[in-house]
């Protein structure tokens, strides 16, 4: 039974001693992210392998030939291949699933300290149970998720960052237990907390809670009490396991390998009833000059029918090919170099390139639909900047020049003497409302702060060097607005014991008492501070976004700033409002006893504290606004504007705050000045006053109304209107956890429709499984649209792992999501190249080296089948076995796996210029039953040709010289010789793109085939029982007859081709390329050639 919460027992000590203990069991501390052990390597991953159709195919076909039938080839021939390519796979999947192994031992192995019967004890962090007493210093990471029990900061806090759970990097306070035991040796406690569950901002007192994967800051060393372990704490459970991912392109293959199926038993089908149709006419089935033995004539006839319709099968199994599964995996393994290679991608800050952790996607990469982004450290570099203030609606903006006064640089209006007064409470208050601690600083830090004064000898060091001043806060723009107005002169010296100290312009100290901390909250979006300063005098300073600021000050206030603020907001910036207020001692008693009251309320708390904050927060003035940068990755707007001009739909996932989400957005281009906003936040919801659940319904139907039902048909990619969709974490759990399951499926349809509709969609304050939900519930949804997330954390994982293609960025916040990604390149703006041109031409390449390869093969088995009509269905093959096996391997993969790996059909420069080429092959567009057809028809034409235009040219008996006839031999090799030069050809006329490998491998592909046709029909080899090709292939050649008739198919099959090139229009990229040649000569091919 799973109970709804579990006891822990702190340090194993049980409750009274007349009490039966049980100790619970709970799950080790051991972390598991690898697929394989070593004793299920080989039956799991062949087993894998072998689900793929193909390999199935040639497995029974290997067996067959092996075990029972007098085939007319050998098991060799589909015996090799198939074996190599299971050992590459497997040795190439084995190496990955090491490398998870070791990356698992290396967090299972951690030495951690516990405390055991009052001994300090380190131990490896796998061996932690539920309810040992763990201690953590500072910057190390938490093992498990632990319960503060005692901190060494005298607050009882600790300061914590999570930015491999949600990817924000400021400092967050966490509390000790209140009311625990100071000494932890003699404690006796029980802890009754819920089953383990993954939501990261949903706990028993979250602030008491320390997560596995945070780390400890600025604080010497704290002890906790495991709670959850091992593949139970919340970072696991926010862990998506690893799956195999498969490419569309494979798919497509697997769809086009049963149509080659159906032809194939069709053909042996058709030829096993006509040869019994035909051994059936008197005289046919055994001839006077040869006699059954009296073995075949006992053989059962339906046993006999199997046998033949089993021969024919092996006969033409050269229609699969096997050797496409060996070129595919080469061109893929080979085709991923070209991207760590690619010197575009290398970044000289970080000194690193590209990494391919997965090369079967890269064809995806030119296939991509939808692009889930993370924002912090993806979209921006998570470095916020203070950028200017506007104080009574005049602007200031700050610029590095000491030559003017405090580093105002006026741009609006004069400065007054009022003016000067409203400027310095507007600085006091950026330097007093918030939650800022300034940096502790270490022994070492200490020791040079002493060597400073030693150096300076006496001159007063008050103002330590501006920048170098360390400062923690639960939100980076906090730390951005103190150091702003440390930048007008007006300095935070810190908090102690309930005083805040500033250090004002005149290089004069101020202190005021902090009475209290009207905490931030998504909802009312704003926060305050109510001080006293030396004179005796209470005041409310407070901060907030523009709209939860407007209604709470005097009117004639807000035009002032309003233009400004709204200004900065489509600049991209964050803005701030800033207000203050002066209490009377009546009103700050009244309000003090409110705060009191509502803080002790065990019911309701939130709502009662709610209820003061708005009541306090009343008839403020506004004095100014600021604007805040959070810097954009590189060419973050150009990428995402590339993206979404090449037909992809972004949506941004993050785990912050909607504001900065939403201005980021703007700043990305992503939102423009014209989107209509759609909003479905907690704050909607509450705005109509009614349920939430039936709030979520009406605004559902509002908005797809508006964005589905009335917008107007898109035409040419143009929509009338652009609409942006907003949602955050809680709603979005609503919208797919629905009470009722009826509800459910219709708000998530709803939903779904509305965001295919929008031009970019924005998920605000996700859980890391939340991310990989909406990414699962596109990526399931009609049409089954290729995805890719891109994310820099460890908080993105489960939607790196969830998308097709899973792309990681290598950024400051540690390397989990490079490690579980697919591809991983140093920024964001490597993106834009690695889809619209590496992406584009990996596509085009293995979708033409497919059907390629199904054309070859139908065009190599063809005359076989026809020939069968000729020769009494008596299974003669029509080629020597030695060109059977070599057709594949030797004569005619060289230059598809050449072409596969180098062609660019439209040079680099000109898909990057363009985006709107990547949706000339998007939805597969070259794999479609369209192109198959042309592909199958033209094999089956080419066929034709080759077996009659020979079979025509036999019609004259004499074709040598000396009157004698040609044998069947030479027949074959005839046909065989017009099929390796068309079809290679065929291939040189494809070549858009030629490179020296291109020529060698076409042209050296011819001579060696000549070479080895001479070369095996020259000698007598002792270990062929029969020498079928002695001097076939020279003899031919003495034939003017048969040159004539080889030259004459090859044109013939080709003509065609040649004439449709000729006459063709160039249209499109091509086009322009006569242009963009000249520019860009070959100086787009990669460096290797």
């Amino acid at each position: 039974i799973r109970v709804d919460s579990r006891t822990i027992f702190v340090g194993h000590r049980s409750g009274p001693n007349n009490e039966a203990f049980i100790p619970p069991k709970f799950c080790d501390n051991r972390i598991v992210s690898s697929k394989y052990t070593v004793w299920n390597f080989l039956p799991k991953n062949l087993f894998e392998q072998f689900r793929r159709i193909a390999n199935f195919y040639f497995l029974i076909i290997f067996l067959v030939q092996v075990m029972t039938v007098d085939t007319p080839t050998s098991p060799v021939t589909s015996g090799l291949p198939l074996f190599f390519v299971i050992t590459v796979t497997a040795i190439k999947q084995g190496y990955e699933d090491w490398l998870r192994h070791k990356a698992d031992s290396e967090v299972n192995k951690y030495p951690v300290t516990v405390l055991e019967d009052g001994r300090r004890i380190r131990k490896e962090s796998e061996k932690i149970k539920v309810g040992d007493v763990v201690e953590v210093e500072e910057d190390e990471t938490f093992p498990c998720d632990l319960i503060l029990l005692q901190s060494s900061r005298d607050d009882g806090t600790c300061f914590v960052t999570t930015a491999s759970l949600d990817g924000e990097s400021n400092h967050k306070t966490h509390y000790t237990v209140p009311d625990a035991e100071k000494d932890l040796e003699t404690l006796n406690a029980t802890i009754e907390c819920e089953q383990p569950q993954p939501d990261l901002y949903k706990s028993v007192g979250p602030e008491n809670l320390l997560l596995k994967g945070a780390t400890l800051k600025n604080t010497q060393k704290i002890s906790g009490v495991a709670v959850y372990t091992g593949m139970e704490t919340k970072m696991a459970l926010n862990y998506q396991g690893k799956s195999q991912k498969r490419s569309a392109v494979e798919k497509s293959i697997n769809a086009f390998l049963l149509v080659y199926l159906c032809i194939l038993v069709s053909k042996a089908l058709v030829c096993t009833t006509l040869k019994y149709v035909w051994q059936s006419k008197p005289g046919q089935d055994e001839p006077w000059y040869n006699e059954k033995t009296q073995r075949e004539k006992d053989t059962n006839q339906y046993l006999k029918m199997f046998t033949d319709f089993l021969s024919f099968m092996v006969l033409f199994n050269f229609i699969i090919p096997v050797s496409m599964y060996v070129t595919v995996e080469m061109q893929k393994f080979l085709g991923s170099l070209f991207i760590t290679w690619d010197k575009d991608f290398f970044d000289p800050e970080i000194k690193e390139g590209a990494l391919v952790n997965t090369s079967d996607l890269n064809e995806e990469l030119g296939q991509v639909e939808y692009v889930f982004t993370d924002k912090t450290g993806t979209l921006t570099q998570n470095n916020m900047e203070f950028i200017e203030c506007c104080i009574d609606g005049i602007q200031y903006s700050y610029h590095d020049n000491s030559s003017e006064v405090d580093g105002f640089c006026v741009t609006d209006g004069p400065v007054s003497k009022l003016q000067q007064r409203r400027e310095e409470l507007f600085l006091r208050a950026l330097c007093l409302c918030h939650t800022v601690q300034v940096k502790e600083s270490t022994e070492q830090g200490q020791d040079q702060v002493d060597g400073l004064t030693d150096q300076v000898d006496g001159l007063e060091v008050l103002q330590p060097p501006q920048e170098q001043r360390g400062f923690i806060a639960s939100s980076p723009d906090e730390v951005a607005l103190v150091k702003g107005a440390m930048r007008y002169g007006f300095t935070f010296l810190g908090l102690e014991s309930k005083t805040m100290k500033i250090l004002n312009s005149n290089n004069d100290i101020e202190m005021y008492e902090l009475l209290h901390v009207l905490n931030f909250d998504p909802v009312r979006r704003r926060m305050s501070v109510i001080v006293r300063s030396r004179s005796g005098e209470t005041l409310l300073f407070c901060k907030g976004a523009d709209s939860s600021i407007f209604p709470r000050v005097r009117q004639e206030e807000v035009e002032r700033i309003r233009m400004h603020v709204e200004r900065n907001a489509t600049e991209g910036y964050r803005t701030l409002c800033v207000a203050y207020k002066y209490l009377s001692a009546d009103e700050y008693a009244q309000a003090d006893a409110g705060l009191r009251e509502a803080r002790l309320a065990l019911q309701d708390r939130d709502e009662k504290l709610m209820a003061v904050y708005n009541q306090v927060e009343t008839d403020m003035s506004l004095i100014g606004a600021t604007a805040v940068e959070d810097r954009l990755q590189e060419q973050a707007a150009e990428t995402m504007e590339a993206l979404q001009g090449a037909g992809m739909k972004v949506w941004v996932l993050t785990g912050d705050k909607m504001e900065t989400a939403k201005s980021t957005c703007y700043a990305c281009r992503l939102f423009q000045r014209n989107t209509e906003l759609l909003e479905l936040t907690v704050r909607t919801l509450e705005d109509g006053g009614r349920r939430r659940e039936e709030r979520l319904h009406e605004l559902l139907i509002e908005y797809h109304k508006k964005a589905v039902q009335d917008a107007p048909p898109v035409r040419a990619g143009v929509t009338s209107q652009d609409y942006g969709f907003i949602i955050d974490g809680a709603t979005l759990s609503m919208v797919l956890n629905s009470a009722s399951d009826s509800n459910s499926s219709l708000y998530k349809n709803l939903f779904l429709q509305i965001c295919q509709n929008c031009t970019a969609v924005l998920c605000c304050r996700m859980a890391p499984l939340q991310k990989a939900q909406i990414v699962k519930m596109v990526k399931n949804s009609k049409g089954s649209p290729i995805t890719l997330s891109i994310g820099d954390g460890a908080n993105d994982v489960s939607m790196i792992l969830e998308a097709h293609v899973g792309i990681g960025i290598k950024g400051k916040e540690g390397r989990q999501a490079v490690r579980n990604s697919d591809y991983a390149i140093p920024k964001l703006k490597h993106l834009k190249k690695l889809l619209l041109a590496h992406g584009h031409l990996y596509y085009v390449r293995i979708a033409h080296l497919v059907q390629y390869f199904f054309y070859k093969n139908l065009c190599f088995i063809l005359p076989q089948f026809l020939y069968q009509f000729f020769c009494g269905y008596s299974q003669q093959p029509l080629y020597d076995a030695a060109y059977l096996t070599m057709y594949n391997i030797c004569f005619t993969s060289m230059p598809i796996l050449a072409y596969s790996l180098l062609e660019q059909h439209i040079c680099i420069g000109a898909l990057l210029d363009n985006a709107t080429l990547y949706r000339q092959i998007a939805k597969n567009a070259m794999l479609r039953w369209g192109p198959f057809i042309y592909w199958t028809l033209l094999g089956t034409f080419h066929g034709l040709v080759f077996f009659f235009g020979v079979r025509f040219l036999f019609s004259n008996p004499a074709l040598q010289d000396n009157g004698q006839v040609f044998g069947n031999w030479s027949y074959g090799t005839i046909v065989f010789t017009v099929l390796v030069f068309t079809v290679t050809l065929k291939l040189a006329l494809d070549t858009r793109h030629w490179t020296w490998i291109n020529h060698f491998v076409i042209w050296g592909s011819l001579a060696f085939y000549v070479f080895f046709s001479f070369f095996w029909g020259g000698i007598i080899w002792p270990f062929l029982r029969q020498q079928r090709l002695y001097f076939v292939f020279a003899n031919m050649l003495s034939s003017v007859s048969a040159w004539l008739v080889i030259i004459l198919l090859i044109l013939l099959s080709l003509l065609p081709e040649i004439l449709f090139g000729v006459f063709r229009k160039p249209r499109g990229p091509h086009s322009r390329q006569v242009k963009l040649k000249q520019t860009h000569t070959h100086t787009h091919i990669f460096t290797l050639l």
